[in-house]
């Protein structure tokens, strides 16, 4: 199942990041892109996301300093550019796979694409493996560890779930029972044009 393959690879970069545990740190894609298309984005999706989740921790420190604060958030703005960008390259790869796929006269769509759902699934992975920390975490009370053992439960099985609507949506969509329809992220905060700040210091 496709589920199991991009579980997989984000456990993966997750446990990879965490050897070094530094935002700083060289990305390495083990997956060529020639050869291994699919694999390669899942990967880089969920690095850019593990990335961006430190970034997300580091900027919440408040004695964090402004000038840093500052290049920190234009750091998390790029990410979330290279995560959308990202995102749409694998709805790309399944347009591509999917294109021959004669669509059923009654086909429906769904509200949301398949690299957007992957998208979710990948921070899903994050949520599980910081909450893992917190819910076996030496150094925290007995009532913090069950609370998070709780919490735990439930994002692992919201993990199935998702993870079976994904597979669940491939399977349709290959049958014709569903279509895609892709719209582009139309973000407006990067663009000189369209953000006013911007478009005024042009």
């Amino acid at each position: 199942m496709f589920s199991d393959k991009a579980n997989t690879i984000f456990r993966e970069v997750i446990e990879k990041y965490h050897e070094k545990d530094s935002v700083d740190q060289e990305f390495i894609n083990p997956y060529d892109a020639d050869k291994n298309l699919l694999e390669h984005l899942l990967y880089r999706k969920c690095w850019i996301d593990t990335v961006q989740w430190h970034y997300e921790d580091i900027i919440r420190d408040q004695n964090i300093d402004p000038e840093a604060a500052l290049k920190l958030k234009r750091l998390i703005d790029a990410s979330n550019q290279d995560r959308t960008d990202t995102v749409e390259y694998i709805d790309g790869y399944f347009l591509e796979k999917y294109k021959n796929v004669e669509t059923k006269q009654d086909a429906t769509i769904n509200s949301e694409s398949p690299a957007w759902a992957i998208d979710r699934l990948s921070i899903l992975a994050l949520k599980i493996y910081h909450m893992n920390e917190e819910a076996n975490r030496e150094d925290a009370s007995q009532e913090h560890q069950m609370k998070c053992k709780a919490k735990l439960d439930v994002l692992i099985e919201q993990r199935v779930d998702l993870s079976t609507a994904i597979d669940q949506l491939l399977e349709d969509i290959s049958k014709g029972e569903k279509y895609m329809k892709v719209y582009k992220q139309m973000k407006m905060y990067n663009d000189e044009e369209l953000n006013p700040v911007l478009r005024s210091n042009k």
